[in-house]
């Protein structure tokens, strides 16, 4: 057993007291037994509760109620009927081969092929050509991912670090935090990868735990997020969102999300705000 600053270091690399050999008992007379000494308690501390991130949201869904008229559906009226603050983008896909009459039912209809529009009803939105074609650009990104990181280890994800910050900032400081993040090799990979290829369509460090989940999973993940965005508003009122920007509470989101989609009524209308 090999010691380290005076105490043995055991298999498990803690430290532990080292036990003096004793000599062999003499023969003696008896004497009274030393009064014990007082065990020395450490004051408990409490620890902290673990907080929680807010997550990112970038784009809503909003499933708009039956009896909202057309003409309310504008940046200025959003704050006003759903209190969103944010502005009409061009999220979705309208079907080929549109009617005259069907065009005045889409929202922000913009030119294009496909031609994208900000909502609209959802049998006139190519809410499956979405899927697919997020699939195919995700399967691409992926294995420009795997290329790039190869020979890297697996990375830590940001929400881990952030989490830590925000449990405790005094401790752990926000400056930290992202610097440990960078640090590792896999980081430093992809953000040099991202300065020497500059540009739209490249692996984002935002979404290194996806990109670890493997190739469908991160496909799968792409294609529920190009229909279900970041959050979803019910026509109810009700808001789904993740809880965090963790993959497991982003999936949690999707799951819900897609399953509501999947059972809309085809007249169901849609609306797409960037936040």
């Amino acid at each position: 057993m090999s010691t380290v600053n005076g105490t043995p270091l055991t298999r498990h690399g803690s430290r532990v007291p080292a036990i003096p050999t004793r000599p062999a008992p003499a023969k003696a007379k008896a004497t009274p037994a030393a009064a014990p000494r007082p065990v020395r308690t450490r004051p408990t501390t409490t620890a902290r509760p673990t907080v929680t991130p807010a997550p990112t949201i970038a784009t809503m869904i909003i499933c708009l109620p039956d009896a909202l008229p057309a003409q309310a559906l504008t940046s200025h009226q959003l704050d006003t009927h759903f209190g969103v603050t944010g502005t009409l983008t061009p999220q979705f896909w309208a079907v080929a081969q549109l009617r005259v009459w069907q065009r005045q039912q889409l929202i922000g209809l913009r030119k294009g092929r496909p031609a994208s529009c900000a909502g609209g009803p959802v049998r006139l939105l190519d809410l499956q050509g979405m899927r697919h074609a997020a699939a195919v650009g995700a399967g691409i990104r992926y294995q420009i991912w795997q290329q790039v990181v190869h020979g890297t280890r697996a990375a830590t994800p940001w929400p881990v670090f952030e989490t830590c910050h925000i449990t405790d900032p005094d401790r752990y400081p926000l400056d930290t935090a992202i610097a440990d993040f960078h640090a590792q090799p896999r980081v430093h990979a992809m953000r040099l990868h991202a300065a020497a290829a500059p540009g739209p369509g490249q692996p984002a460090v935002g979404e290194l735990e996806m990109y670890q989940a493997g190739q469908m999973a991160y496909q799968h993940y792409r294609a529920a997020s190009a229909v279900a965005g970041d959050a979803m508003l019910t026509a109810d009122g009700r808001k789904l969102a993740p809880a965090s920007d963790a993959l497991a509470h982003r999936i949690t989101y999707l799951e819900q999300a897609v399953a509501h989609l999947d059972a809309f009524d085809p007249d169901q209308r849609l609306l797409a705000v960037a936040l």
